[in-house]
C-alpha cells in the first residue's frame, strides 16, 4: 500500500528571506495533492495539508528548487528528536556565521582604518590597492562564498532571493575593482596609485559582506531564542517511565512503550511520563512549564498528573490515562506548532509582493544603471548606484516581519498557560468588545460544596450529616459527594444505608437500619408526605444555593445548603476586563437566585439565567450581531461547545470537557481567570509587533531604495542599512518574547 497521508511537514534548510519561503510555497502548490501548503521562514518549515500526499515526491520538488527537506514524523517523541535535531543544526550554523564574521571584520578592519583619511576627505589612503585587493579576496573567499552558494542554488531552482542580490551587489564591486587594477591603473608613482585608489570599490564590496554577515548572525541568534517555547516543551516529556508490571517488578522502559491502563512510579524529582491518575502516595508538583502556574500544586490519590510536570516530595503510584500524542502535553505542543506555522492575512500580501520583489529590484537596479549612464554619467557612477540599490533592497526583513512575532508571542502565551490555535485567533482577539461567560465550572470552581447544615427539633448536625451520608453512599451526583466530602473533614462517620434507590431529578431513598431516610428535593419529599415546615426556624431558604432535604420516615431532620464557589481570580479578571472598555455577561443554565448571587460576588450586572444550550448559542448570535462580530465566549462543560464554536473567539478551560477544548480558538491551561485579559493583551502586543516589524521593514526599502538609486546612499551605508533592518525587526521580536501576564509581572 502506498504510503499517501493527508498532512506532511518537512523542516527546510537553504532559506535566506521571504522570496525564499515564498518560492517553496509556489512550488509545492504545484504539486499533485497539495492543497494549502504554508513555510514558516522564522521556524524553517513547511506545513502541507492536501488528499493522497508523496513525501517522497514532495521532498524531490523542494530539492529542485534549491533547498533541503527533512521529513517529520508524525508522532510526539519523533517531533521532539526534530526540534533537537534542528535547534543543534541551527547551533552549529550559528557558530559557523559567527566564525565567518570575525574572520570577515579583521579582514574588513584594515581597508576600513586605511581608506578612512580618502573617505573623509582628509588625505590619501594609508592602505595600497593591492593589500585592499588581497584583504577583499579573503573577505569575498570566507563571507562571499556563502551568498553565492546560496545565490548559485536558487538560480538553479529558477528563482532569485536575498543571496543573488548580495551577491550581486558585493561582487560587481568586487569585481569592477579588480578589474580596475588588472587593466593597469598602478602606476609606477604614487600619484598615478593614489588616482586609482578612488577608483576602487574593495571597502564597498568587504565592509558590506561583513555588515550583512553581522546581521546574519544576530538573526540567527534571536530565532533560535524566540522558538525557544517550542523545544522546551519537547523536552519536558522524560525519555524513560517505571513501569510496575504485574508480577509487582519496577522497570525501566522508554516512553513510547506506554499505554492506557499501565501503572508507573514518579519518584521525587522525576517529570511526569503520562498523563494519568494517582493510585497511591501524594506529593506536591511543579505544572509551571504546562500550565503556567507558579506555585506547587498538592496532589493525592483520585487526583490527575499531567505529562512533563515534576514531582517535588512525595513517591507517586500513577495510572496512565493518556500517553505519546495523546497526552495534553502533546496537544498542547501541536496547537503552538499550528499556530506558529500559520500565517496571518497581511502575510500573505506579504509573501505575494516578495514573490516579485527580488526580480523587481534587479529591474529597478538596470533602471538606475542605464538611467546613470543616459544623464550622462559614468560607468562607475552608475554602477555604485545600481549595487546601493541591489544592497539595500534585501527583503530579509520583510520575510522575518510576522514568522518571528508570531512565533515569540504564541511561545510567550503558551509559557505562561494560553494557548493560542492560530493566527486567525489573534486578529479576531484584538477586536473583541464583549465578553461572556458560562457561570458553573468557568466564573465558578464547578464543584459544589456544604456551605449550611439546618437541622431541626433534636437533630443535631452530626446526626443529619450521618444519615444524609448513608444514603449518599450509593449516589455519583456531584452533591451527594459534596456532603460525603463535608461529613468527612467534620469527622463524621458514616454507616452505609442498604436497598438504595434513586429518583432521577428529585433524590435518594434507603434503609437505615429499620428506618427509610430520604434525601432530595422539598418537592420530594412533600409527595411523600413528609411536613417541611419546620425549616421555616431556620435560615436554609434565605440564602442562595441548592437545598438537599433530608427527611427520617415522615419527620423532617433538616435541610443542607449547598453552593457552588466562586474562583478566587473570578473578580479581578472581570474587573481588569472593565478596565480595558470590555463588557461581561453571564450566561447560566442555573436558577435565578443561585446565579444571581454569584453575579453579585464577581461584580456582573448583565446576567441571563436558565439557559439550555441552544438558548446560549442564540444569545451569542445576538451578541455577535449587535457588536458587529466582536464578541468572546469562554466555557468549560460539554453544553458549552456549540457556544464556543459560534464565538467569534472561543475561550475554554483545559480543565474542561474534550468537545469545549475542541471547539475553542484559546485554551487557558489552567483554571485562573486572570488568563481571559491577558490572553487578550497577548494577542494585541503580538498583533502590534508584527505592524510594527512591517513598518520597519517597509520604511527600510521605500526611504533606502530611492535614496540609494539617486546616489545619496553609497553601497556601504546601504549594507549597514539593510543588516540594521533584519536586526531591529528580529530583535523587536525577542521584545515580545518576554511578555508575561499583567498579575505575574515584577
Amino acid at each position: 500500500m502506498t504510503f499517501s497521508p493527508e498532512h506532511v511537514t518537512f523542516d527546510i534548510t537553504g532559506m535566506t528571506c521571504a522570496s525564499c519561503s515564498a518560492r517553496v510555497e509556489k512550488v509545492l502548490g504545484r504539486q499533485p495533492g497539495v492543497q494549502q501548503a504554508e513555510v514558516n521562514l522564522a521556524l524553517e518549515r513547511a506545513d502541507i495539508k492536501g488528499a493522497d500526499l508523496d513525501p517522497e515526491k514532495l521532498a524531490e520538488a523542494i530539492g529542485r528548487a534549491g533547498f533541503g527537506a527533512v521529513l517529520r514524523r508524525n508522532d510526539f517523541a519523533a517531533h521532539r528528536d526534530a526540534d533537537e535535531a534542528q535547534a543543534a543544526t541551527r547551533r552549529a550554523d550559528e557558530r559557523q556565521t559567527l566564525v565567518r564574521l570575525v574572520i570577515s571584520a579583521l579582514l574588513t578592519l584594515p581597508i576600513v582604518i586605511g581608506m578612512l583619511p580618502m573617505m573623509t576627505g582628509l588625505g590619501e589612503a594609508w592602505i595600497s590597492p593591492l593589500w585592499q585587493a588581497l584583504l577583499a579576496t579573503g573577505v569575498m573567499a570566507v563571507s562571499g562564498s556563502r551568498f553565492l552558494r546560496e545565490a548559485a542554488g536558487a538560480l538553479r531552482g529558477g528563482s532569485a532571493n536575498m543571496a543573488v542580490l548580495v551577491s550581486l551587489g558585493t561582487g560587481v564591486a568586487y569585481l569592477w575593482s579588480l578589474w580596475i587594477m588588472v587593466n593597469g591603473w598602478m602606476g609606477n608613482h604614487s600619484g598615478s596609485e593614489t588616482e586609482m585608489a578612488s577608483h576602487l570599490h574593495f571597502e564597498a564590496a568587504a565592509v558590506v559582506l561583513t555588515l550583512i554577515m553581522l546581521g546574519k548572525y544576530l538573526e540567527a541568534r534571536a530565532k533560535s531564542g524566540a522558538a525557544g517555547a517550542l523545544r522546551a516543551l519537547g523536552r519536558l516529556q522524560p525519555d524513560t517511565a517505571e513501569l510496575v508490571t504485574l508480577s509487582g517488578s519496577v522497570r525501566t522502559i522508554p516512553v513510547e512503550r506506554l499505554a492506557a491502563g499501565d501503572v508507573i512510579i514518579i519518584r521525587p524529582g522525576m517529570r511526569v511520563a503520562a498523563d494519568g491518575i494517582i493510585r497511591n502516595g501524594s506529593s506536591a508538583l511543579d505544572e509551571a512549564m504546562v500550565t503556567g502556574e507558579s506555585m506547587p500544586v498538592s496532589r493525592g490519590p483520585g487526583d490527575p498528573v499531567i505529562t512533563g510536570t515534576t514531582n517535588t516530595d512525595g513517591v507517586l503510584e500513577v495510572e496512565v490515562s493518556a500517553a505519546g500524542a495523546d497526552t495534553r502535553l502533546a496537544r498542547m505542543t501541536r496547537l503552538v506548532e499550528e499556530a506558529q506555522t500559520g500565517h496571518a492575512p497581511v502575510q500573505k500580501l506579504v509573501d505575494r509582493i516578495s514573490a516579485v520583489f527580488v526580480p523587481l529590484i534587479l529591474v529597478i537596479a538596470l533602471v538606475t544603471f542605464t538611467g546613470w549612464l543616459f544623464t550622462g554619467a559614468g560607468v562607475e557612477t552608475a554602477m555604485v548606484a545600481a549595487v546601493a540599490v541591489l544592497v539595500i533592497a534585501c527583503p530579509c526583513a520583510l520575510g522575518l516581519a510576522t514568522p518571528t512575532a508570531l512565533v515569540a508571542g504564541t511561545g510567550a502565551a503558551a509559557r505562561s498557560g494560553i494557548l493560542i490555535r492560530d493566527i486567525e485567533t489573534l486578529e479576531r482577539a484584538t477586536d473583541i468588545k464583549l465578553v461572556a461567560f458560562d457561570k458553573t465550572g468557568t466564573l465558578t470552581m464547578g464543584a459544589p460544596e456544604v456551605v449550611g447544615v439546618h437541622p431541626v427539633g433534636t437533630t443535631t448536625a452530626d446526626e443529619l450529616l450521618a444519615l444524609a451520608g448513608s444514603v449518599e453512599t450509593g449516589s455519583e451526583h456531584p452533591l451527594g459527594r459534596a456532603i460525603l466530602d463535608h461529613a468527612a473533614r467534620q469527622g463524621v462517620s458514616i454507616e452505609p444505608a442498604t436497598r438504595i434507590r434513586a429518583v432521577p431529578g428529585r433524590g435518594l431513598q434507603g434503609m437505615n437500619g429499620a428506618v427509610e431516610i430520604m434525601v432530595g428535593t422539598e418537592c420530594y419529599l412533600t409527595d411523600a408526605g413528609v411536613d417541611t415546615s419546620a425549616a421555616e426556624t431556620t435560615d436554609a431558604r434565605d440564602a442562595a444555593g441548592t437545598l438537599a432535604w433530608v427527611a427520617k420516615g415522615d419527620r423532617l431532620l433538616g435541610v443542607i445548603r449547598l453552593a457552588d464557589r466562586i474562583r478566587p481570580e473570578t473578580r479581578a479578571a472581570l474587573d481588569d476586563l472593565s478596565a480595558r472598555g470590555l463588557d461581561s455577561v453571564m450566561l447560566t443554565g442555573d436558577n435565578e437566585a443561585a446565579a444571581m448571587a454569584i453575579a453579585a460576588e464577581a461584580g456582573v450586572s448583565n446576567v441571563r439565567t436558565g439557559l439550555l444550550p441552544d438558548q446560549k448559542l442564540e444569545i451569542i448570535r445576538e451578541l455577535t450581531k449587535s457588536t458587529g462580530g466582536h464578541v468572546a465566549f469562554v466555557g468549560d462543560g460539554l453544553n458549552d461547545a456549540p457556544a464556543l464554536a459560534a464565538a467569534n473567539l472561543g475561550i475554554a478551560m483545559a480543565t474542561g470537557a474534550d468537545a469545549a477544548r475542541e471547539a475553542a480558538a484559546i485554551t487557558l491551561m489552567r483554571p485562573d481567570l486572570r488568563l481571559v485579559p491577558a490572553a487578550l493583551d497577548v494577542a494585541a502586543r503580538t498583533r502590534r509587533t508584527i505592524r510594527q516589524n512591517l513598518g520597519w521593514a517597509f520604511v527600510y526599502n521605500v526611504i533606502g531604495i530611492p535614496l540609494a538609486a539617486f546616489g545619496i546612499l553609497p553601497p556601504v551605508f546601504a549594507g549597514a542599512a539593510m543588516a540594521f533592518s533584519s536586526v531591529s525587526v528580529v530583535t523587536n521580536s525577542a521584545l515580545m518574547a518576554r511578555w508575561k501576564p499583567s498579575f505575574s509581572r515584577g
